[in-house]
């Protein structure tokens, strides 16, 4: 089996899992490479894999996504001996918590609703082997659907997209990240009757958008954005 020493040490992990397995389109799904970070491309088998992936870019506690980690060993209800390769383990960044209480790598599987509740029963035995392997690693596994994937959060990411490679005026960039740092956290409402009143008041709502979607700035992504919406500045990305 794989292991790691140090789960999310110091934000490093050297001997971490890598893709045990390679992904080949497929006519049954959407497959292909998703650009992550502009850093490199994570392979995925589905619409679905492709959104979880969407979330987790836009996560700045995120720190890496290994696609097909590793391979696990199951017997299933007929006694039949196989392997499963979950779809993806997510580092997290350490930040401000200690080596105690460190955020835990979590090992997932992508999974439409309608398949886990058709199949539980039959993939019952190799998810327990999943959560005893993750278990062992010092991870934790869980299982990804719609629910938790195209929520409401899911929406506010694609709908600030669109705003992510807008031109923007760099002076009035700065202004406004300075602002929310010296105040520590500000409503949406406040800074434009501060710095877009009357006309400017779209132009000001553009360039917070655009500074939420290219993470220079920080909201509750949970909830619905609108001019309420609390804002401060981000502590990594």
């Amino acid at each position: 089996m794989q292991s790691i020493k140090e789960p999310n040490s110091c934000d490093k992990f050297n001997s971490a899992p890598k893709q045990t397995r390679k992904i080949n389109p497929t006519r049954r799904s959407v497959s292909g490479q998703y650009a992550f970070r502009g850093d490199r491309a994570i392979p995925f088998e589905s619409t679905l894999e492709r959104d979880f992936l969407v979330r987790c870019e836009f996560d700045l506690s995120v720190l890496d996504v290994i696609p097909q980690p590793v391979e696990v060993p199951f017997t299933d209800s007929n006694g039949g001996k196989y392997i499963y390769t979950p779809d993806f383990l997510v580092y997290y960044h350490l930040g401000t918590g200690s080596h105690v209480n460190y955020p835990k790598p979590l090992l997932i599987e992508v999974k439409p609703t309608e398949q886990w509740r058709s199949h539980w029963r039959k993939w019952l035995p190799k998810w327990k082997a999943a959560l005893r392997y993750a278990k062992f690693q010092g991870w934790g596994f869980h299982i990804y659907d719609e629910s938790r994937i195209r929520d409401i959060s899911f929406k506010n990411i694609r709908f600030l997209d669109r705003y992510r490679r807008m031109n923007v005026d760099q002076e009035e960039r700065d202004q406004l990240i300075i602002c929310i740092q010296e105040m520590g956290s500000c409503s949406i409402e406040y800074l434009l009757a501060r710095y877009f009143s009357g006309i400017y008041k779209d132009r000001g709502l553009a360039l917070i958008w655009h500074l939420l979607s290219v993470r220079k700035l920080e909201c509750d992504i949970s909830i619905p954005l609108n001019v309420s919406t609390e804002l401060w500045v981000p502590e990594h990305g």
